[in-house]
């Protein structure tokens, strides 16, 4: 335990200190128990996983905490939220609860999706959490729909449409770009690039390895965000969002980050070398701001310690609602698939 202890003060020593802090102590401490609260979701997860206890196919976000808690501190409440299906963390983000999350994980008529569509489909209207999509790049244009919904209604809300890396190769992302400069659209386009896509380097998949760049093709603001800063993302998600409400159309922002897992569990990154993996590890975003909370006095290494335990507190008991929750009844396949409540399915 305390050979634990004394590795997590090296990390912390080795992150990324804010000498002059950008936010307030609040902001600090709420990116603090959110990122707290996806990693240790997510690491749960992967123990689940491998208990066979979640099924199919599931997708990590360890290391990227920052690109969505930089993002919700940056947003408003009303604004709405798109991505693929690595699509655990954002809604936590967004205060969707852990247990509703980890029962449709489980495949549990109490999960968010009522258990129909596991790790890679959830979906939280509550929040304006407008799910998780498994094509890839398919929800780009789905983005860009919604954000034409919100200047149709005239809401002043903006969409943020996530998408990794490896789905800027397909064409739905480029005709989504230029019909949403071409209509000034409320959205904003984000590229969680790690590097690797599903497992194949940038370099390797592309002459274009800027990705910020592509945006340029169609006039489109863009530019690159040093995504294990949780203040970088915070502050290039809201210039974007202040463009969009003044009526000015999209911005694409390629969110430079690091995901320390494979693309899936089934992934053992064989791609990238340790040494490069544990350099990423030390300016994780979570040490960071750790760093900085402690560096200004705001809390003490206890009292932080102390957030982590009630955060595995609340992962422990998503893991117990999920367990004793039932499975959905036979019927629930013809239910939530058109919208008429009575639509005439032939059942016999």
């Amino acid at each position: 335990m305390a050979d634990t202890k004394e590795k997590a003060k090296a990390k912390s020593a080795k992150a990324k200190v804010q000498a002059e802090p950008k936010f307030s102590k609040e902001t600090y401490m709420w990116w603090f128990e959110k990122m707290k609260l996806m990693r240790r979701f997510e690491e749960k997860s992967g123990q689940l996983y491998g208990q066979q206890k979640i099924k199919g196919f599931c997708h990590l976000y360890i290391g990227q905490e920052a690109c969505a808690a930089g993002a919700a501190s940056a947003l408003r409440k009303d604004d709405k939220w798109i991505t693929a299906y690595r699509d655990h963390a954002h809604p936590l983000a967004l205060g969707t609860s852990p247990n509703a999350i980890m029962a449709e994980m489980f495949a549990k008529i109490t999960g968010c999706s009522k258990g129909k569509g596991g790790s890679m489909h959830i979906f939280d209207k509550e929040v304006n959490f407008m799910g998780g999509h498994g094509i890839v790049g398919a929800q780009v244009p789905l983005g860009a729909g919604i954000a034409f919904a919100e200047k149709y209604n005239n809401t002043g809300n903006v969409c943020i449409t996530y998408m990794g890396d490896g789905a800027v190769r397909q064409g739905a992302f480029h005709e989504a770009l230029n019909m949403a400069m071409t209509w000034k659209l409320p959205v904003i386009f984000v590229i969680e690039n790690n590097g690797y896509a599903m497992g194949t380097s940038v370099q390797r998949t592309s002459n274009v390895t800027e990705l910020y760049t592509l945006g340029e093709s169609y006039d489109m603001p863009s530019e690159p965000v040093d995504a294990m800063s949780v203040e970088a993302v915070h502050e290039a998600v809201a210039r974007a969002a202040e463009r969009a409400r003044a009526g000015e159309g999209p911005t694409l922002l390629e969110f430079r980050t690091y995901r320390y897992k494979g693309h899936s569990m089934s992934d053992p990154a064989k791609y990238r070398t340790k040494e490069e993996l544990e350099d990423y590890k030390g300016r994780d975003s979570i040490e960071s701001v750790k760093a900085t909370i402690l560096k200004n006095g705001w809390a003490t290494e206890e009292e932080l310690e102390a957030i982590d335990d009630k955060v595995k507190q609340q992962v422990a008991e998503s893991v117990k609602f999920a367990e004793e929750s039932p499975y959905p009844e036979p019927e629930e396949l013809y239910t939530d698939i058109y919208i008429e409540p009575n639509y005439p399915f032939i059942m016999d």
